[in-house]
């Protein structure tokens, strides 16, 4: 059963990764691409390793759904919805990802692998969280505060007006006091 979960998964992902090429909206090929990696996601969580599968899964999901909010809100293409194409230099391009793809497969074929030594640990999640933060998960999480208020900083401070300033103080107003051409209000 879980060799056909992987299989499945992987090829999701992999299907999912060349959708986001083959898209011509923004919006599409970021959710293409969301569906890629939650494929991937899940497949770290088949590996046992739940912990960053998790992570990775949460973390994807929100820098998507984070990168469609800003696509809508600044992009000249309102949604994303509008025809365009997600490559430039399309031979260039082939080329490129041909020469990396099979550099990367050589690599994997060629490389004298090492045979496991010892057993395998208790805990594998709790000793690669160790490996990686090591006795930096404190400044990481911290880093991590810093980073979600420095979001939420930009979000405010971009914001010239709120509800109060376009509804009244009781927001009972029947239209909203925005600013038209030459900014000047209703």
């Amino acid at each position: 059963m879980d060799v056909a979960v992987f299989w499945v998964l992987a090829v999701l992902a992999v299907v999912c990764g060349v959708m986001v090429f083959r898209f011509d909206s923004m919006a599409r090929a970021t959710f293409s691409l969301l569906a890629s990696l939650l494929c991937v996601g899940g497949l770290v969580v088949l590996l046992g390793l739940d912990y960053l599968g998790i992570v990775i899964v949460l973390m994807m999901t929100i820098e998507m759904a984070i990168m469609a909010v800003f696509m809508v809100m600044y992009m000249m293409n309102p949604a994303g919805l509008m025809p365009m194409t997600m490559i430039h230099n399309k031979k260039g391009a082939a080329v490129v990802c041909g020469l990396v793809f099979a550099l990367l497969a050589a690599g994997i074929l060629l490389a004298p692998w090492p045979a496991r030594r010892g057993k395998a640990p208790a805990d594998p999640t709790m000793d690669l969280g160790m490996s990686l933060m090591g006795p930096q998960m404190l400044t990481m999480m911290t880093l991590g505060m810093a980073l979600f208020a420095t979001i939420v900083a930009t979000v405010v401070l971009a914001t010239r007006r709120g509800r109060y300033d376009r509804f009244g103080d009781d927001l009972r107003a029947r239209r909203a006091d925005d600013p038209v051409r030459g900014g000047v209000g209703r």
